[in-house]
């Protein structure tokens, strides 16, 4: 009965994320609301980016000095030129900010961007999943309660101005798990010779169009 309790009583954390516009390039949003007051404390969201999509850490950085988002990535150096099936995970830690609407509310949002994946068999389609963020704290002058929260592994500052050390804590108990499905285009196994083919044409004869407008026109010592 006590373990029922302590679980209804920290199942009001709730965290959601969406997948905005369209296309290779999307912005994810996370939103976050505390099932208990946390005045003061740091809140961020953590989560897992599978190979098939990633977060550009150049593009972050300009985010950043203009102050328009707070997050860091590990690793830091990425090839965003690497297709899927040669990527790795990413780690994300989004720092969020206060919803206005809200007294319990946080939201933050970033951009992403999607990778080119291998061409499929029998299907136009590949699929990236993307699972539910964990949600951390770090409070500095507050307390949480022990009964729903736990000190988390985080080597990284409460804030991207504070570089001193800070304990995070994540929820004992998360809310029910949920993942956000991205269908990307791909292209099709059993076309392939038919586009090797026709790649090699347009090749050959725009290099013979080269060709022959410098033979025609060049002028040779």
């Amino acid at each position: 009965c006590v373990t029922l309790d302590v679980q209804a009583a920290c199942r009001d954390t709730t965290v959601t994320q969406e997948l905005l516009k369209e296309g290779f390039h999307r912005d994810l949003l996370v939103k976050v609301e505390l099932g208990e007051d946390a005045g003061g404390c740091a809140v961020a969201a953590r989560t897992r980016l599978p190979p098939g999509i990633y977060v550009d850490p150049y593009e972050l950085a300009t985010l950043q000095q203009h102050n328009l988002t707070k997050a860091v990535l590990t690793p830091d150096v990425i090839d965003v030129e690497a297709p899927e099936y040669s990527a790795r995970d990413l780690l994300l830690l989004l720092f969020l900010e206060p919803d206005a609407r809200c007294s319990r509310c946080f939201r933050a949002a970033v951009p992403v961007h999607v990778r080119y994946h291998r061409p499929a068999e029998g299907t136009e389609e590949a699929l990236v999943v993307l699972e539910s963020p964990e949600v951390l704290l770090c409070c500095c002058h507050s307390h949480l309660s022990a009964e729903c929260w736990e000190p988390a592994e985080v080597d990284t500052p409460c804030s991207s101005e504070n570089t001193g050390p800070c304990q995070w804590h994540s929820t004992k108990h998360r809310p029910a798990y949920e993942e956000s499905m991205l269908r990307v285009p791909v292209g099709l196994r059993e076309h392939s010779s038919l586009v090797c083919a026709l790649t090699l044409l347009t090749t050959g004869l725009c290099s013979g169009l080269i060709l022959a407008a410098a033979c025609k026109y060049g002028h040779f010592s």
